[in-house]
């Protein structure tokens, strides 16, 4: 079938709304109608090249990055199932994991399926059933995907392992988010922080993850939740999820911290900035209480190598720096949990999403989120 596509030729350009051609699904893999998706940060780190794999590994492990379709935070309807696919028949609603789930590999097995083994091939532009394409462009050259299901686009065709079938009466729309933003956000402070009650707990970054934080860390009992983001906006948005205390930068909330907690500090902290670097590490991780822990989940660039940390701090104090990727939650899970929390009116979907747009103005959307003006923008089909 023909239909249109946001695509990233190369890196540091804008995206490109062009026709294209999409095959058939194949073996194990589905056609989806998609309603919707989300414009997270991770496809603008396809953009600046922080998630811009080495030439030499790609050459090495025979990927092709580019040209890549962007997305990977979608819900929508399968319309057509390729041979070999059992859980899912046309007219079911799915919403997509960023990371495909297999259930058998050793992490699906231990109940990590954040961590499956199909991960591996997220930025590999492929379908993980093959390794071939089934998008193309219209001179006939094999197009990649986001997180191997590229949602920047009405249709798509993935492999069943990255499919969440979800109830019927679940607006479409509002389970995009919780493929990405939300659950990462949400599973950062209830699982990988393991906030508890009445804990002190710093948030540094309120955009589309961060801001979920702020709902997690809130549902688990936080005492305090104290957001650092240098926009206004945003730290307003954060007080209407639940943040205690706003702060604009981290000068702010260490004495902040200090006054709260009587120089206790805070028991958990979450980096979910934008872009992370590591000479974020030790400010934050100095106003972590003793036996605290710091959570990154932020994304850095990917050729960065250097951390500025107190390792001394880090051992004496028994500090804990632990990374998480999807908020260590599991999507076959999690995502139909936290989207029943939504109908049930405890979890906030719909204050998520600022502005909406059409697939044309997708370079508006990203450049909006640039400037500071959404907490979530969103692609509506």
């Amino acid at each position: 079938m023909d239909t249109q596509a946001a695509i990233l030729w190369e890196p540091h350009t804008d995206w490109s709304v062009e026709d294209i051609t999409l095959d058939p699904p194949k073996q194990g893999e589905v056609l989806l109608k998609l309603t919707a998706s989300g414009l997270c940060h991770s496809d603008e780190h396809l953009v600046t090249g922080d998630m811009l794999v080495p030439p030499e590994i790609a050459d090495e492990l025979g990927l092709q990055q580019f040209p890549v379709i962007g997305g990977h935070e979608g819900a929508g309807e399968v319309v057509e199932v390729g041979p070999g696919v059992m859980g899912l028949a046309p007219g079911d609603h799915v919403c997509l994991g960023f990371i495909p789930s297999c259930g058998r590999c050793p992490s699906c097995a231990r109940g990590r399926q954040n961590l499956c083994d199909l991960g591996a091939f997220l930025l590999a532009g492929r379908q993980v059933t093959d390794f071939t394409s089934r998008h193309h462009a219209k001179d006939g050259q094999d197009l990649g995907l986001m997180c191997c299901i590229g949602t920047f686009e009405p249709y798509t065709v993935v492999s069943e392992a990255s499919c969440i079938k979800i109830d019927n009466d679940i607006p479409l729309d509002k389970a995009a988010l919780v493929g990405c933003g939300v659950t990462t956000g949400w599973g950062s402070a209830t699982y990988a922080a393991d906030v508890q009650p009445g804990e002190s707990v710093v948030i540094a970054g309120c955009g589309g993850v961060g801001i979920n934080a702020v709902q997690g860390a809130v549902m688990a009992g936080a005492r305090h939740v104290i957001v650092v983001d240098p926009v206004a906006f945003k730290r307003e948005q954060a007080e209407l999820f639940g943040a205690t205390h706003m702060v604009s930068n981290l000068e702010e909330a260490a004495a902040l911290v200090m006054d709260l907690t009587w120089g206790a500090m805070a028991d958990k902290a979450i980096l979910t900035a934008g872009v992370v670097h590591g000479d974020m590490i030790a400010p934050i991780m100095a106003f972590v209480a003793k036996g605290g822990r710091l959570v990154v989940t932020g994304i850095t660039p990917m050729a960065e190598m250097d951390v500025q940390l107190n390792l001394f701090e880090l051992t004496l104090q028994q500090k804990e720096l632990v990374g998480s990727i999807f908020g260590s939650a599991n999507p076959r899970r999690d995502i139909p949990r936290i989207l029943r929390l939504y109908m049930e009116g405890k979890l906030k979907l719909d204050e998520l999403v600022t502005q909406t747009y059409p697939l044309s103005e997708v370079n508006q959307g990203y450049q909006d989120m640039r400037d500071g003006k959404n907490i979530r923008g969103m692609l509506v089909y």
